[in-house]
């Protein structure tokens, strides 16, 4: 995978590679406590997980629960790119955009 490629740029399979590369980044980041980084390789690794996910298969006005949240729920207002934007239930009803990787779809 090239470091300088955009993930838009990139075969499913070099996003596979991209992700795999965030995740082991992520981790060693982890081990050795830099926790800002850390953070930073997990939320790349989404993003790059965003691009496999077909934006068609996401029904707008529907509510989907969100991956890694206990009974958190999302409802989709629009798509814009990787992004679902829309407002959680029993949020704060201010509308914000999460990565598509972040939707149960199944």
């Amino acid at each position: 995978m090239s470091e300088d490629k955009k993930l838009v740029e990139m075969s499913a399979n070099e996003l596979r590679e991209a992700i795999v590369m965030y995740r082991e980044k992520a981790r060693k980041a982890e081990m050795l406590g830099v926790i800002n980084e850390y953070e930073v390789y997990q939320r790349k690794a989404l993003i790059a997980e965003s691009y496999l996910v077909d934006p068609d298969r996401i029904v707008i006005g529907k509510v989907y629960r969100l991956i890694g949240a206990d009974a958190a729920y999302f409802k989709v207002e629009r798509i814009k790119g990787v992004f679902a934007w829309g407002f959680r239930l029993n949020g704060d009803a201010h509308e914000e955009g999460i990565p598509l990787s972040l939707l149960q779809l199944d």
